[in-house]
Parts: C-alpha cells; structure tokens; sequence
C-alpha cells in the first residue's frame, strides 16, 4: 500500500480571503453601522438609543426586529425564521421585553400560545432601525460604487435564495 506524504500548507492566505469568512466580516460591520446609526437616532427612546451605543444590543437581537412580524409571531415561528432555538429566541424576547420593546399577549388563534408583538417603543425602534439599514446601504453603495453594489445584491440574493 503506497501512502501519499501530506504536503505541507504553504500559502493559507485563502483562509482569511474565502467567501464565508468575507460575507462574515461584512455581516459584522454593517450590523455594526446600523447599530451605531440607531444609537445617534433622535427617534429612538434613550433608553434603547443607549443600549445601542453601549453595544448591549447585539445581532442576536437584530432578529427580533428582523423577523418580527408586525401583527406580532409565535416564539417558534420567531426562533425558526432566525435559525435559534425556542429557548434562545425565548431569552432574547424576555430580554428585549424588559427593554420595553415587545411584550407577550395572548394568541387570539390558540388560547394556550402567546404572540410576540412590538410595544410603541418597539415599532419607533423598528422605524429607527429601517432608517439604520438604508444609511448602512448607502455608505456601502458609496464605498464600492453603485455597479459593484448591484452586483454583490444581485449575487447574495441569488446565493441565499439556493437554500
């Protein structure tokens, strides 16, 4: 039996040039732009703008305000559509409950489940956060120029809609 020697690895800059690793690095630094929009928001409540600037407000979350529908969602369907566990989207709502931007309320569909909804602070978040994703795009569209903005849409949107 002839065994091939492993050769050694001596170039392994495609380790921090792949695809995953740059899609990754763009996710953190617009989820950060947006974040940081929101904290100098004058629409955003104190409150929440401070949680922002102080980084409480992580990208985990963003997928309340992501997913949340706007008549409200069941946890489960909350923790299916941002890939979490129930327990983990339970924590999160709990937390953002005591933010004071959702609260919990009866499903008028189902008298044993409960609905996640957006409280007024909740939905001026959700505005202020819309507001935070189109200034994001636009210092991206002004970075790369707007034909290499198209572009990457174009092929994130045909890349993710594969899965």
């Amino acid at each position: 039996m002839h065994h091939n020697p492993v050769q050694p690895i001596t170039d392994d800059r495609w380790r921090s040039g792949h695809l995953g690793r740059l899609l990754g690095l763009a996710l953190r630094r617009f989820d950060e732009r947006v974040l940081h929009h929101m904290a100098h928001d004058v629409q955003v409540p104190l409150a929440l703008s401070n949680l922002a600037a102080r980084a409480q407000i992580g990208a985990a979350h963003v997928h309340i305000t992501r997913h949340l529908g706007l008549n409200g969602s069941r946890l489960t369907e909350l923790a299916h559509q941002a890939g979490m566990s129930k327990q983990a989207m339970g924590d999160l709502v709990t937390q953002c409950e005591a933010w004071g931007l959702v609260r919990r309320e009866p499903d008028p569909l189902d008298a044993r489940a409960k609905r996640v909804v957006f409280t007024a602070d909740g939905l001026l978040w959700l505005s202020a956060f819309e507001a935070a994703v189109t200034q994001a795009e636009a210092e991206f569209r002004s970075l790369v120029g707007p034909a290499v903005a198209t572009v990457v849409t174009l092929g994130l949107e045909a890349y993710g809609s594969e899965a």
